[in-house]
């Protein structure tokens, strides 16, 4: 048996910090979070190479006293607990202690920071948890903290790590939650030297929305302000038009902190339940506010994962929330009268400054009847030579005369419509196909539940899933259009917002996309624009069909380049695809099965469910009993 062995403090530090420092961005929440705490009404966020050289935050918060700056480095040094019962209070980000030894223990790290009470500030330098330099340096109110060379002494960790756009992107996404869970302070980012976000800091969480996802997003938006059993929900949900594929943008914050809920992402998509498409799912920015006792969020090291005493409660505080603030918002058009009176009415106007002149009465118009005889009106009539009908149950000799159907005093002599046998009719009912199927016979019965198309083939009864089947048929077009480049140029190119996960995942994936017919360009600040797709899509889906490719990009659990295009394909034929429920004409009916019976290709959607189900003549008859 192993002895058992206390492992030295540079391997202990490692253990921790592969707890809270797994990439660029769990070392930008951990600072940020700490300046957030400190009182800080302006930070600044500023990465090179996606962070893994390059990290620095500045706030202008209350600063560290000089002699506490060593301590802060050292594992479970805290200023915000100091003994048990503290736990059961915890309003702020941060409160183990951890952060910065984890950070200090896998990169070199100089802090430059001053408190309002002292006269100098101190500069600080620690690499690899060993103390550099101390000394007193001269710097503003406030702290910096500059982090370089992340996983230096660590190569293994360096390997799963991923490219500097990646981690730039998560880098990106944390800050935004960030400024959405605290509009009150000003949030700068910097990316490579470039400015890629500024918040006012003015309090307002729609201010907050409208720097970080845009003018269309944020437009799209309604207030949410309720309380229920102590519970204070407060934030923005989206309108139900302005719902989204995925739920990429469902942000909920408990006490200002960013987590991650089923409940309440249940609870507020069953408060837009029968508002909203199904497969649509709202986006929403939501702050719960409960009390610090009722909540235990030192369950994982993350603290993205929250435990509640009693979950039912913050269930239906969202729920009536979010569902108050739809019907309040949401309402019915209401159609005023008393406009319409007001347009219909003619008003006056004075054209001339002259003496008026007598108004004649208009004269009335002649009367159809009064103006011309009946039976001049049928001799007219005769005299217009009939258009020819081709239509082989209608004699071109023997056209209908509409006109003797109106005009009573027309004789008996027009024209009538030749009647087949019923034993013809039922003959020329049935479909016959192309010349080697001539022998097969089609008659199109009818359709159940809006969904499944019911015909005849020759002595077989056949059920056809028209969703499974018209997906199959665009996934076989699209996948054929690949080798012919089958696009079409959008007259409008449609601009689709991401998250910064999402963009990052499209921006990697442009030449998949272009594989696939999509022509997909990059926009800047989480935006992509589209200017060309494929011929069988409509235009006006295309934002909605990025949005949920790239979702199951994401979702995807292999980087194979041809499960990618599958994958893509897939997401487009479905959404291309006529849709159960959908009304469609017996025209439509008839081509679509007439496609599924004669091509083999189609038998099942992309997805694996069958499309076709025949049941013979033989099988039904035995069924009702006819057949012993």
């Amino acid at each position: 048996m192993a002895r058992i062995n206390i492992l030295p403090k540079s391997v202990a530090e490692l253990i921790a910090a592969g707890e809270v420092v797994e990439r660029p961005a769990s070392v930008v929440k951990e600072l940020v979070e700490n300046s957030i705490d400190a009182g800080a009404s302006a930070i600044t966020v500023e990465i090179k190479n996606g962070g893994i050289t390059y990290i620095r935050i500045t706030d202008d918060g209350c600063g560290i006293y000089s002699q506490d700056v060593p301590k802060a480095f050292i594992s479970h040094a805290t200023s915000k607990v100091q003994k048990a019962d503290d736990l059961n209070e915890i309003f702020t980000l941060g409160f183990r202690g951890e952060a910065l030894a984890s950070v200090a223990a896998v990169s070199r790290v100089q802090m430059l920071t001053k408190s309002k009470e002292e006269n100098e500030g101190t500069c600080y330098r620690i690499e690899g948890s060993e103390e550099i330099k101390n000394e007193p340096a001269g710097c503003p109110d406030g702290t910096t903290i500059v982090v370089r060379d992340l996983f230096y002494n660590t190569p293994a960790r360096m390997k799963f790590l991923k490219k500097d756009v990646s981690e730039a992107n998560a880098v990106a996404d944390t800050v935004d939650k960030l400024a959405l869970s605290h509009p009150e302070i000003s949030f700068r980012f910097i990316r490579d030297g470039k400015k890629t976000l500024l918040t006012p800091g003015d309090s307002k969480l729609l201010s907050a929305v409208y720097a970080v996802y845009g003018k269309d997003f944020a437009e799209g938006l309604i207030q949410v302000d309720y309380e229920l059993d102590g519970i204070h929900v407060s934030g923005l949900v989206s309108l139900p038009e302005k719902s989204r594929a995925s739920r990429s943008m469902q942000h909920f914050f408990l006490n200002r902190r960013y987590i991650k809920s089923r409940s309440c992402t249940a609870s507020i998509e069953n408060a837009y339940k029968n508002s909203i498409m199904v497969g649509k799912f709202p986006a929403c920015v939501l702050n719960i506010e409960v009390p610090a006792y009722t909540v235990d969020v030192n369950v994982h090291p993350t603290k993205t994962e929250v435990r509640f005493s009693d979950e039912r409660k913050i269930y239906s505080a969202v729920y009536y929330a979010v569902k108050s603030s739809i019907e309040a918002t949401v309402a019915r058009p209401k159609f005023d009268i008393s406009r319409v009176v007001e347009r219909s009415v003619p008003k006056a106007v004075q054209l001339e400054m002259v003496e008026s002149k007598p108004v004649e009465k208009p004269k009335p118009n002649p009367d159809f009847w009064t103006s011309m005889k009946a039976d001049d009106f049928s001799n007219r009539s005769t005299a217009v030579a009939s258009p020819k009908i081709d239509n082989p149950y209608i004699s071109n000799d023997e056209v209908p005369d509409l006109v003797g159907k109106i005009v009573p005093e027309r004789k008996a002599e027009s024209a009538k419509i030749t009647q087949l046998p019923e034993k013809e009719q039922d003959e020329k009912s049935t479909v016959s196909f192309s010349a080697e199927k001539r022998e097969d016979t089609f008659r199109l019965i009818g359709e159940a539940f809006k969904t499944y198309i019911l015909c005849e083939l020759n002595d077989k009864f056949c059920i056809i899933d028209k969703h499974a089947a018209h997906e199959r048929i665009i996934f076989n077009k699209l996948k054929n259009s690949m080798n012919e480049n089958a696009k079409q140029i959008l007259l409008s190119p449609a601009t689709v917002m991401l998250t910064k996960n999402e963009y990052n995942c499209v921006i990697e994936n442009l030449d998949t996309f272009s594989a696939c017919g999509f022509t997909v360009e990059d926009f800047g600040k989480g935006t992509v624009i589209i200017r060309e797709c494929p011929m069988m899509i409509e235009p006006g889906d295309v934002e909605d069909i990025i949005g949920e490719i790239t979702t199951n990009l994401l979702q995807g659990k292999t980087d194979a380049q041809t499960d990618r295009i599958d994958m893509i394909l897939h997401t487009t034929a479905c959404k291309a695809a006529i849709k159960a429920g959908n009304n469609n004409s017996a025209i439509e009916l008839t081509a679509l099965a007439k496609q599924v019976i004669y091509d083999n290709s189609v038998r099942y959607c992309p997805h694996g469910r069958p499309v076709l189900i025949e049941m013979t003549r033989y099988e039904l008859e035995k069924q009702f009993g006819r057949i012993q």
